[in-house]
C-alpha cells in the first residue's frame, strides 16, 4: 500500500510527469488526484513506490491524451500549454521548478503519446528502458526504439536560447515599457527581424488564427491588442513556465499570459495565451 507521506513525497515528481505529457494544469492536477485515489486502494505492499506512481500517472494521462486527440484537431488557432505562472521571486518552492518553457511543450506535443511518455520518463525523470517497459507492458527493446526515436525528434526541434535570466527578464521589461507607452519603433528594435509570435484564444476570445511573422507584423499585432479598450487592465511581472513573462487582468481577472524567447539580446519567439479555460486555474494577483 501507499500512504499519504509516501504519495505527497512523489507528487511534484508526479505532477511533472503528467504536465509534461498533457500540457494542461488542470488535466495533470486531476491525473495526479485520480493517481492517488486508486494507489489509496491498494492494500498490498508496493516495493517500489516511485516506479508504482509513474507508471500509474502515466497511464491516466495516456488515456487522457487519447480522449483528448479529436479535441486537439478541431482547435481553433493555435495551440499552447496552459502556463505555470508564478510571482518572480517565488522560486524552487512551487513546481515550476521542475517545469519546462512553453517552447519545450510544444516540442513534446508534437510527439505521439506513446513517444512523449518514454522520453518524459527516460529523459526527464532518469527511469531505465526496463522500468518503462514494465511501466508500459512493452519489450525493452521497442521501448528503447521508441526512446531514441522520441530523443532524435527532440533534439532536432529542442529550443536553444542561451541567454542569461537576468537578460531575458531585462528585454521583457523593456519590451513591454515600449508596448504600453505605444513606442513601435523601439518594440521592433527588441525584436527579431524574423521573430515569430503565437496567440492561443481557443476561438473564445479574440486572438490571430496564424502565426504572426516578423518584426514589423508582431509589434503592429501587439499594438493593436494593447490598444482595444479594457476595464481596469493591469500588467503584472511573473514567470511564466520559469521564464520572465506578464500576466493581464481586466476588471481584476486572468486575461492574457505572454512569454517571450531571447536570444542575442532580441526577442525571438512570443507566446501569447488568452483561451479563458487555460487561465482559469490562476489565483488573482
Amino acid at each position: 500500500m501507499i500512504d499519504t507521506t509516501t504519495f505527497e513525497e512523489h507528487r511534484r515528481m508526479l505532477f511533472g510527469i503528467a504536465y509534461r505529457m498533457l500540457g494542461s494544469v488542470a488535466d495533470a492536477e486531476d491525473v495526479v488526484q485520480d493517481a492517488w485515489l486508486r494507489c489509496s486502494q491498494v492494500s498490498t505492499p508496493v516495493e517500489n513506490p516511485a516506479g508504482y506512481l509513474a507508471r500509474t500517472v502515466t497511464n491516466l494521462a495516456l488515456n487522457r491524451l487519447t480522449s483528448a486527440a479529436a479535441t486537439r484537431e478541431q482547435y481553433v488557432g493555435p495551440w499552447l500549454p496552459e502556463p505555470l505562472v508564478t510571482r518572480p521571486d517565488v522560486g524552487e518552492e512551487v513546481e515550476l521548478a521542475e517545469s519546462v518553457s512553453l517552447a519545450m511543450l510544444v516540442v513534446l506535443e508534437s510527439l505521439s503519446p506513446l513517444e512523449r511518455a518514454v522520453f518524459v520518463l527516460k529523459d526527464v525523470f532518469g527511469f531505465s528502458f526496463r522500468e518503462i517497459a514494465g511501466m508500459l507492458d512493452r519489450g525493452e527493446a521497442a521501448v528503447r526504439q521508441v526512446g531514441s526515436r522520441a530523443r532524435a525528434h527532440v533534439q532536432a526541434r529542442r529550443p536553444r536560447y542561451d541567454a542569461p535570466a537576468e537578460v531575458r527578464r531585462r528585454v521583457t521589461e523593456e519590451f513591454l515599457a515600449a508596448c504600453l507607452g505605444g513606442d513601435l519603433n523601439r518594440m521592433m528594435e527588441l525584436l527579431a527581424p524574423d521573430v515569430t509570435a503565437w496567440s492561443d484564444g481557443g476561438g473564445k476570445v479574440k486572438a490571430a488564427l496564424r502565426p504572426q511573422q516578423g518584426a514589423e507584423k508582431v509589434a503592429r499585432f501587439l499594438a493593436a491588442v494593447i490598444a482595444q479598450p479594457m476595464d481596469d487592465p493591469r500588467v503584472h511581472a511573473v514567470d511564466v513556465n520559469g521564464r520572465p513573462g506578464l500576466l493581464l487582468t481586466v476588471a481584476g481577472r486572468p486575461d492574457t499570459v505572454a512569454c517571450a524567447e531571447v536570444e542575442d539580446g532580441r526577442i525571438t519567439e512570443i507566446r501569447i495565451i488568452r483561451n479563458p479555460e487555460k487561465l482559469r486555474h490562476l489565483p488573482p494577483p
